[in-house]
C-alpha cells in the first residue's frame, strides 16, 4: 500500500444553491455501477438531478432559483 504522500488529492467545491465542482481530470460512479470520466480542469456535477446532461451540470439549477424568487415576490 502507498503512503499518503503519493495518494493524489481532490478539491470539491460546494456552491450553494448550484453544482459541486471537482478540480481535475475525475471518474464518476454512477447509482446504476455504470461509470464516466471528465477529464476537464474543473467538472461541474449536478446537485438539483434537473440536468439533462447528469451527473455533469447544464445550469438548469438557474432557472429553478428564478422560478422560487418569483414564486416569494423577488423577482422584476
Amino acid at each position: 500500500m502507498s503512503g499518503p504522500e503519493e495518494l493524489p488529492v481532490s478539491r470539491l467545491r460546494l456552491t450553494g444553491d448550484g453544482p459541486v465542482l471537482v478540480d481535475g481530470p475525475v471518474e464518476i460512479v454512477l447509482p446504476d455501477g455504470r461509470s464516466v470520466q471528465a477529464d476537464r480542469p474543473v467538472t461541474a456535477l449536478c446537485t438539483c438531478r434537473r440536468s439533462r446532461r447528469y451527473p455533469f451540470c447544464d445550469t438548469s439549477h438557474r432557472s429553478r432559483g428564478a422560478n422560487r424568487r418569483a414564486e416569494e415576490g423577488d423577482g422584476l
